[in-house]
């Protein structure tokens, strides 16, 4: 498996590279990025065959889609067009001076981030998320972490996502969330063409598995898969690991450093076999990882080329299992 191979976003007409650039952390999620990082990390994956680029108004109030548009608005317009992102409405950015780390996000931006899942709050999302990245449209919008705002996501953004894409305004709409149960209501109440799980379907949880994932088969629904690292204890269970953007608990990194040794057994790093684990299911369109320099990139793509034997799924299923 590789960056470079392209399958259909369900039923949209879109199709995206298996491996995608999320990039929560060129807008400073745990620590900043240099603007020249930033940009030579967007190079790195276009170069590596990565077509596919999901950002956010919430990643550092609004530092990564600036530096995502500036570097899509100065490619080539053949080569801009074969790129495919993605965007999210929820939060709005308004005056305000944030917290130094605000959210996870290093720095102190003169914008703070306000809910806000109305028909016209979408529209004013989507019109300024266009302003900050310069480009003329976005191939997928989703609707982002609406956990306590059900009522208003499902009654007024996801009607306003799918009036944009009547008018043809976007190509695919949906939602994107850290839980399943949430997104298992829009894709049996709603019209989406996609979600997007973060951490729920990993090796430590595979949560989606049990609801969401049979139920997008079912409806057509495509599923792009976030957080496979758990937010680093899967690409590292050292000291300090961090699971679900906090400290990783005691059981949880016994675990992973289980999986890691028996992953060492069979010659496979641990988060190789994180990164690919995700794509067995035929549910699954693809992965989308984080990086913050040009080597995470060279790093993702080579984890994800890995071969894994089919031992170490079927100990790494059994664990599960338990």
């Amino acid at each position: 498996m590789n960056g470079i191979e392209r399958v259909p976003l369900g039923r949209t007409g879109v199709t995206v590279s298996r491996i995608g650039l999320g990039t929560a952390p060129l807008g400073g999620l745990f620590t900043a990025v240099e603007e020249d990082t930033a940009a030579a990390t967007l190079d790195a994956a276009r170069a590596a065959g990565i077509s596919y680029f999901d950002t956010a108004p919430h990643y550092g109030a609004g530092l990564a889609e600036r530096r995502l548009g500036a570097y899509l608005t100065g490619l080539p317009p053949a080569e801009r067009r074969e790129v495919v992102v993605s965007t999210k409405v929820g939060r709005l950015l308004v005056p305000g001076r944030g917290e130094p780390g605000a959210e996870g996000f290093d720095g102190a931006a003169p914008l703070v981030r306000r809910r806000d899942y109305s028909f016209e709050g979408v529209y004013r999302s989507v019109a300024e998320s266009l302003e900050r990245t310069g480009l003329d449209s976005f191939d997928i919008l989703l609707i982002h972490d609406p956990d306590d705002h059900w009522e208003q996501a499902a009654g007024e953004a996801f009607p306003a996502l799918a009036k944009l894409r009547e008018e043809g305004a976007v190509k695919a709409i949906g939602a994107g969330m850290n839980q399943t149960a949430m997104l298992c209501r829009f894709v049996a109440e709603t019209d989406v063409d996609c979600v997007m799980v973060a951490g729920r379907y990993s090796l430590l949880d595979r949560g989606a598995a049990r609801d969401l994932l049979p139920l997008c088969a079912q409806r057509g629904v495509a599923v792009l898969v976030a957080g496979v690292f758990n937010s680093g204890v899967l690409a590292d269970p050292g000291e300090g690991a961090h699971y679900d953007y906090a400290p990783a608990p005691e059981p949880i990194l016994r675990r992973a450093r289980w999986m890691a040794e028996r992953c060492a057994a069979y010659g496979v790093p641990l988060a190789a076999a994180a990164l690919n684990f995700p794509l067995r299911h035929p549910a699954v369109t693809g992965v989308v990882v984080g990086a913050r320099t040009p080597q995470e990139v060279a790093d993702d793509i080579a984890l994800a080329a890995t071969p894994i034997p089919a031992e170490l799924w079927a100990e790494l299923d059994e664990e599960a299992e338990r």
